[in-house]
């Protein structure tokens, strides 16, 4: 059965961070982004980093930071994979000798192949984050029509932006992307994570999988 991996970003709790390794998520993410409702401190990162298990990626999301701020929260938190949502250039996201991920910010006419090819050699690139555009960074919770994205893109494809219980069976049976990424879309409140959601999208994810596997 091919499996759609799984990232809960946005993670400020323990006890969230707890609920999703319980549900079974691959990856957690920690926000570096300061006016972010999720923001967390490179201090606090490292004590919730502390909690984590073998085998779950941690992941630090930056926009647009200077790199002597991503050197020094990475002197701080032990992180496996750095997220780079801003207008950052390859040669930057290559810089800090991590595996790393970006982000594109969907809207109509942007060429989502072009894009993709300005990062595709890079060393240490792992996938193209889709997310919707909206003002600011992030997808603030809004989905974006899936038919724009091409067939075949030179990277993995994690699909964000507007995903919840709700619509993620629909979503990964639609693009087949290789993850996805959810924040809001399994909250309580801004930064407060919902653990029957949590379990329900993950739920919604390993049901399309199984789906696809008859």
């Amino acid at each position: 059965m091919t499996r759609t991996r799984i990232k809960i970003c946005g993670i400020t709790r323990e006890e969230d961070l707890a609920a999703a390794v319980a549900a079974g998520a691959d990856a957690l993410g920690f926000v570096f982004y300061p006016p972010s409702p999720r923001y967390v401190t490179p201090q606090r990162a490292a004590e919730l980093l502390a909690g984590m298990p073998a085998f779950v990626t941690r992941v630090g999301l930056f926009v647009n930071e200077p790199a002597e701020t991503v050197h020094a929260v990475l002197a701080q938190a032990s992180l496996d994979l750095l997220q780079f949502h801003g207008d950052e250039d390859a040669a930057y996201c290559a810089g800090f000798g991590k595996p790393w991920i970006k982000a594109a910010r969907m809207r109509e006419g942007f060429d989502l192949l072009e894009y993709a090819s300005a990062f595709a050699d890079a060393p240490g690139v792992c996938g193209l984050l889709l997310d919707a555009h909206v003002e600011g960074y992030g997808g603030g919770g809004k989905t974006f029509d899936w038919s724009m994205i091409p067939r075949s893109l030179p990277l993995p494809v994690i699909l964000s932006g507007g995903l919840h219980p709700g619509n993620v069976n629909e979503a990964v049976r639609a693009v087949r992307p290789w993850a996805v990424d959810v924040s809001s879309g399994v909250e309580a409140a801004r930064g407060i994570k919902d653990v029957r959601k949590i379990d329900e999208f993950i739920a919604g994810v390993r049901d399309a999988d199984a789906g696809h596997a008859l």
